[in-house]
């Protein structure tokens, strides 16, 4: 009598059975399954990729240099109220930064201790490099810069969610990839060149008054007045920079004081965006617009000017209206960017693609009768090779295999792509090949004079170290593909790593079920192998 204790039994017939249950939403109506399936069932139901169900695609880069830049400048100016603030005063000139360093000159090198103790009274992990005791050079920290950097990638992503869940795009994707990039996959995105737009914008805004005295002519030859800076309004229609403004560098209120805004429309029926500022920014606000009745403050977002308005009365109710030429997209756009926050650093698009739901459909469509036709293929196959009673066997374990990879795909919230059916594909090739080996080895058992349960039990037994070193190698493979690989590969990784998982369970185990509880129950004379 062979063999199979009864714990493996029933571990294999609930594992079955997880299988069967499981996959059964993905082969169901959208009705089926809302009004009959119990809800944790509908757990199994497999997320589609961009390339199966349309969509897009976007690798996003932070820019986190610039971020090393703010932090610098902001060391500056605290450098500056430091050495100004000692005791007795320290002089200093030529202070800027340069190459991810900030740098200046000291009046009087007997200063320069004092002048490195209150630095590092700022922070005490600079780099401070000194040159004849006058010329000061000061420099992040590798800690100090990768904490920088993982803010800028952590925050980035909360952001890009905040911007991509406000337009309403079904299930986004958007995780980190590597030190400095984002993967952002949108399924069923129909408007991609909308997003774009949305994620690169950094989205930082501020009210700034505008420097009226300053001539237009001088500063577009170059001559801008210190303190001031030199914008431009774009124009909507053609998309350039069209109407030159001269602001002052002050910004009288942040977009970071901002706690709502929405799209609304004025008395003359036109797109303007709404905005709502905290306790401290609703001061400032009213301040900035009290004490400046008559003058024009300008709205700058992104180094551009969205419009520069006369202040025809105080503001002090914390609310206010952005207007400018608008159409009602980009109100609602500027709205959602404002309401989500600003990008800590600017993005850059390193890789795109989209997918329309038409061809996402065919390949759908086309792996579907690939599956089926290799499927029945292989089941002939084992039949013909192996006899009713082996391919039997073989065949429902290669059935369940491809349920529980399905199932798997759905509990664990995978997703499924194109790359990722060649991997089942994969994983049937290799199933068979498991069960070709097991039989191969019952059947030479059985010609050498084994007897019919030495023969199954050797079978299994020498076929299983096989088995399992072939399958641990690949899943290696696998999980170094997942790794280091992105997008498409990474999809290809996962079910190649679940197809070797399932692949053993079902030929090591199953299998070997199927086969010991029809011998026991039979008792063949042969086993015709």
């Amino acid at each position: 009598m062979l063999i199979f204790e009864n714990w493996k039994k029933i571990f294999v017939f609930l594992v079955s059975v997880f299988a069967i249950v499981f996959v059964i939403p993905n082969f169901s109506s959208n009705n089926f399954r809302d009004n009959v399936l119990p809800k944790f069932i509908n757990l199994g139901e497999i997320r589609l990729g961009l390339d199966l169900q349309g969509g897009s695609y976007l690798l996003l880069k932070v820019q986190a240099e610039a971020l090393q830049v703010d932090r610098l400048n902001n060391i500056a100016s605290e450098v500056r109220m430091k050495l100004r603030q000692s005791d007795p005063k320290i002089g200093y000139k030529n202070i800027s930064v340069e190459n991810n360093s900030l740098n200046f000159e000291l009046i009087n090198s007997n200063n320069y201790e004092r002048a490195v103790g209150l630095i590092r009274e700022i922070d005490n992990s600079l780099i401070i490099e000194g040159e004849e005791d006058l010329f000061i050079k000061i420099m992040l920290s590798e800690i100090k810069i990768k904490e920088i950097e993982d803010y800028a990638i952590l925050q980035s992503i909360e952001i890009i969610r905040r911007r991509v869940d406000e337009v309403g795009t079904n299930e986004p994707i958007i995780q980190r990839q590597g030190d400095d990039r984002i993967l952002v996959q949108l399924p069923g995105l129909d408007d991609p060149e909308r997003i774009k737009r949305l994620l690169g914008k950094t989205a930082r805004m501020n009210f700034r008054l505008v420097n009226e005295t300053a001539s237009i002519d001088e500063a577009l030859s170059g001559r801008v007045p210190p303190g001031s800076d030199l914008l431009f309004e774009v124009n909507e229609e053609t998309g350039e920079n069209s109407f030159p403004h001269i602001v002052f560098k002050r910004i009288g209120v942040s977009g970071d004081e901002l706690i709502d805004a929405n799209p609304t429309v004025d008395q003359n029926n036109q797109p303007v965006v709404s905005l709502r500022f905290d306790s401290s920014g609703s001061r400032k606000f009213g301040d900035l617009t009290s004490k400046n009745v008559g003058k024009r403050f300008a709205i700058v977002l992104d180094g551009e000017v969205i419009s520069a308005p006369v202040i025809r009365e105080p503001i002090t109710g914390g609310s206010g209206q952005i207007s400018g030429n608008f159409t009602f997209e980009t109100a609602s756009d500027l709205a959602v960017l404002l309401r989500a926050g600003a990008l800590p650093a600017p993005l850059t698009i390193l890789e795109e693609r989209s997918v329309g739901p038409s061809l996402g459909e065919d390949s759908i469509t086309a792996g579907m009768y690939a599956a089926i036709i290799a499927l029945l293929l292989v089941i002939v196959y084992m039949l013909v090779i192996y006899g009713f009673r082996f391919g039997v066997a073989a065949n429902i374990s290669l059935i369940i295999n491809l349920l529980l990879i399905l199932s798997l795909l759905g509990v664990l919230d995978a997703t499924l792509t194109l790359p990722g059916l060649a991997g089942i594909a994969l994983t049937v090739g290799m199933a068979v090949d498991a069960n070709v080996l097991i039989f191969e080895r019952i059947r030479e058992e059985s010609r050498s004079g084994r007897s019919n349960i030495g023969a199954i039990d050797n079978g299994f037994k020498e076929a299983f170290r096989t088995i399992v070193d072939a399958n641990i190698t690949t899943l290696i493979a696998a999980i170094i593909l997942f790794q280091f690989g992105s997008g498409p590969v990474k999809g290809f990784a996962v079910t190649l790593a679940l197809g070797v998982i399932t692949t053993m369970f079902t030929s090591l185990l199953l299998s070997r079920a199927l086969i010991t509880i029809w011998y026991n129950r039979f008792k063949p004379s042969s086993l015709n192998i």
